[in-house]
């Protein structure tokens, strides 16, 4: 049990920094890339799906899915991670909390 509450409270404390940084938003944004970019990756894995099958399910280059897969790349829109979703079976799901 001090375990949980412990680690509410690191990653409280943690939150706290970054606000304080200035960079929760920004920290937060490429967290959720990078998780996105990892399960669409793990989806194809377990699909046994390669980057070209998966890039003409999405119509587009094998390039253009590197960037997708990129999760250092900030510049990929809802509308491409929607696609990617479907072509492995998936939905992507947006909440504002």
């Amino acid at each position: 049990m001090s375990t949980r509450i412990e680690s509410i409270h690191i990653r409280e404390s943690f939150e706290d920094f970054l606000a304080e940084q200035g960079t929760l938003e920004e920290t937060t944004e490429r967290a959720i890339k990078r998780v996105l970019a990892f399960q669409l990756a793990a989806a194809m894995k377990e699909q046994r799906l390669s980057k070209v099958e998966m890039a003409k399910r999405l119509e587009t280059s094998r390039s253009q899915l590197d960037r997708l897969l990129d999760p250092d790349n900030e510049n990929v829109t809802l509308a491409a991670l929607s696609s990617a979703a479907k072509a492995v079976g998936r939905s992507l799901r947006l909440e504002l909390v």
